[in-house]
């Protein structure tokens, strides 16, 4: 089975709807919103979005730009926007529950471990950029 399910997965009473939503690829937008808004400030979002998950999971040479650290970066537009549809939707379920939304950045490209994957909308499948996460015992 699939995650996150399909929108006719979906369409049945709640108790016996499967749990989830595909949220993962509008994450980041959805925190620009807030900076947009003036809720949050672009240093935040780096530090709950980067710092504070390697921070206390203990990954190691993640979640800072530094000397030695794998190079793990988004460029985001901030004045762009992406406007969500089903169609636009990255998830294997097809469909999104922020279709309908704008948001007011855009995600231009993403860098995995230093190797471009995502740029001009579109993933680039390159399994070689793929590592393990080290957890550090300390």
């Amino acid at each position: 089975m699939y995650v996150p399910h399909t929108w006719e997965e979906k369409q049945v009473p709640y108790e016996q709807a499967p749990t989830g939503l595909p949220l993962v690829q509008h994450a980041l937008l959805s925190l620009f919103d807030q900076v947009h808004m003036g809720k949050m400030t672009l240093p935040e979002v780096v530090e709950k979005t980067a710092h504070n998950p390697a921070i206390r999971y203990r990954i190691e040479g993640r979640g800072y730009i530094r000397e030695g650290y794998y190079a793990d970066l988004v460029l985001v537009d901030s004045k762009a926007g992406t406007m969500v549809s089903n169609e636009n939707s990255l998830y294997h379920c097809a469909w999104s529950p922020f279709a309908g939304h704008r948001f007011s950045a855009q995600i231009k490209n993403t860098w995995v471990n230093g190797r471009l994957m995502y740029a001009d909308q579109q993933v680039i499948e390159d399994a070689s950029a793929a590592m393990r996460l080290v957890f550090s015992a300390k």
